[in-house]
């Protein structure tokens, strides 16, 4: 990737640089990935899918093979002398003998279909015009120039963007690539970096199956009935499933972070990162590097180290999360955020560094996010915040279970971050919050709760899309809130389902709280104790510091008579199903342990001891 400093011949670091010929050209640092380029022009695939994590230098590879492959780069080969590529005689006379077609939709980020479907003609126009002297060649004929300017007016003229350009939009590349074809007696290559940029947004904003609906026919004329087509690759973050996007495509090899293919083509090595810290002069704080920034598995292909962190580090010489504060990482945020009481408990266990065994598909089904939770574990594994350990193959029909874990330091400093976020403003004082549940500082704790319900909890149901879960026309209870968690209501209820639903909201809340106490407790949540499973166990690691065990309860009208007796019904339950014993058989005595009954009745919290 790009560079280091000046000094002691050490080159020169430019951050964000994507461009090959300007990091070449510039003499910047850069790590040798040319090996990608013989490992797919090998592998005579038509049309290669290769997914990985953002800022995993997949722009920088593609803006690689166009400059090896296109003809506007012929004569270049000085961009790759002294790279590994250029040792080879058959690619040394490969260089610059393609027509290319490279195409980014990362910019395509729009909240509806019109604009992003026009955005996507744009992006098309743009690449028609960097070929305009076609126009000027006898070889193109009176039709096609007539289509050119047609597709120039469309993005010019706004009245022109109506529903009937849709197919001249989607054909417009293979018609592209029938003139290069014939212009230069050549197929033609295709790049085209972040394909499922707006495959995510389509989902956040509601307009899916339309833009989906136009996309598949872009991508079937594009990569499957173009004659003139010779090879192309696609990247991207997420594997969006075949039904989705490329039910047509069977020329079509898909390398996702658990195949083997092109394993050490993204990302960097061990070894690549630690030659890298020699030459500076940061041989002593390898451990530290590998801590924060190592982890990444592609197929049985370990320790790969995240390049925009290492990159930054070699630059900036601190431990930072730099890739983890390049994105708001608000999707996954939000599918966290509304998860079930067990998906909140495996992120407590991730969190503590321990390993969970899930089922999921990694092809992403954007629809069944909202309702299927292993699809969030399958997107968890794509983004790169959790890594596949191993896999067990299991049954008749060798379903596959994936062992994962949080990728590594610089990844749970972002989890941590992101709890802490869903609460706003009002989770700046966390800490104080903390400090009063440690004290027994009754008041202090209820005016935070409080603070918070009243600030935050009215906004937590912003999501676009509805969930199959969010019914509120069914919540006939007395309810003083219907805005939260799913659409259930935090209020008084006598729904069993509605309480559970509240309750795993509030359970999420308070665990994320605790992020920050790693170093202090072992945090616990749903564990069976004495006579059932209690809601939060904080473990401490530390003498002076007292137990602490947690009870929710959420408000029933036909149970309760006010919110200070369900407080404290959840302080018997604790004592009348013997929550403590899995404290006092670890040697804390019983003086040591503290009882919070945590009352809940929609934005009013009420907590006793």
């Amino acid at each position: 990737m790009n560079g280091l400093k000046k000094g002691a011949g050490i080159k020169r670091i430019s951050i964000g640089n994507q461009g090959f010929d300007d990091i070449r050209e510039n003499d910047c640092f850069y790590i040798d990935k040319t090996a990608f380029i013989k490992e797919w022009w090998e592998s005579m695939d038509i049309v290669t899918l290769i997914t990985r994590p953002r800022r995993f230098g997949k722009t920088l590879n593609m803006s690689m093979l166009n400059c090896f492959f296109s003809n506007k780069y012929a004569g270049r080969g000085d961009l790759f002398q002294g790279l590994s590529i250029w040792e080879y005689e058959k690619y040394r006379q490969l260089q610059g003998t393609y027509p290319v077609i490279f195409l980014s939709f990362a910019e395509v980020k729009s909240t509806s279909f019109y604009e992003a479907r026009n955005t996507i003609a744009a992006i098309i126009n743009d690449v028609y015009k960097q070929h305009r002297y076609l126009i000027e060649s006898d070889i193109i004929t009176d039709g096609e120039k007539e289509m050119w300017n047609k597709l120039e007016k469309y993005i010019l003229e706004p009245s022109m963007n109506t529903e009937e350009n849709n197919s001249m939009i989607q054909r417009a590349i293979k018609d592209l690539c029938g003139c290069l074809s014939r212009y230069y007696n050549s197929k033609v290559l295709i790049l085209l970096d972040e394909y499922d940029t707006p495959m995510q947004e389509a989902y956040i904003y509601g307009y899916w199956d339309e833009f989906t609906a136009f996309l598949r026919n872009l991508f079937n004329s594009t990569f499957k009935t173009n004659p003139y087509l010779a090879r192309a690759v696609m990247t991207g973050i997420t594997r969006v499933s075949k039904e989705s996007m490329f039910s047509d495509l069977n020329n079509l090899n898909v390398v996702t972070t658990i195949s083997n293919e092109y394993s050490t083509c993204f990302g960097f090595t061990e070894n690549e990162v630690f030659r890298s810290l020699d030459e500076l002069g940061l041989s002593d704080k390898k451990e530290e590097v590998k801590r924060w920034y190592d982890g990444f598995t592609f197929g049985i292909q370990k320790d790969i180290y995240n390049p925009w962190s290492i990159i930054n580090y070699l630059d900036k010489k601190q431990l930072r999360p730099y890739w983890a504060s390049t994105s708001s990482n608000g999707l996954a945020s939000r599918l966290l955020q509304k998860g079930s009481a067990q998906m909140k408990e495996h992120m407590e266990e991730l969190l503590k560094g321990e390993t969970i065994v899930v089922n999921f598909d990694e092809q992403i089904v954007f629809q069944q996010l909202d309702t299927d939770e292993s699809a969030v574990w399958s997107l968890l594994v794509a983004g790169g915040y959790l890594k596949v350990d191993g896999i067990d193959y299991r049954g008749e029909t060798l379903e596959p279970w994936y062992h994962v874990s949080i990728t590594n330091l610089e990844t749970r400093s972002m989890f941590g971050n992101m709890f802490k976020g869903w609460f706003g403003v009002a989770a700046s004082d966390y800490n104080e919050f903390v400090r009063a549940m440690v004290c027994g500082d009754l008041e202090a704790m209820n005016h935070y709760m409080n603070d918070v319900a009243l600030a935050t909890f009215s906004n937590f149901d912003t999501g676009v899309l509805p969930s199959d879960r969010s019914q509120p026309e069914k919540y006939t209870s007395c309810c003083d809130y219907q805005g939260a968690a799913n659409g259930a209501s935090l209020c008084y209820s006598t729904n069993l389902e509605e309480i559970a639903i509240a309750i795993s909201f509030y359970h999420g809340f308070v665990l994320g709280l605790m992020v920050g106490q790693s170093e202090n407790y072992e945090i616990r949540s749903n564990r069976e104790s004495g006579f059932g499973r209690y809601d939060i166990m904080l473990i401490p690691k530390k003498n002076q510091l007292p137990a602490i065990v947690i009870e929710f309860k959420v408000y029933n009208i036909n149970r309760e008579k006010s919110l200070s007796e369900t407080a404290e019904n959840a302080l018997r339950q604790i004592e009348e199903k013997n929550y403590d014993a899995e404290l006092l058989n670890r040697g804390i005595d019983k003086e040591r342990i503290r009882h919070y009954g945590f009352a809940f009745k929609g934005k009013k919290v009420l907590i006793m001891e």
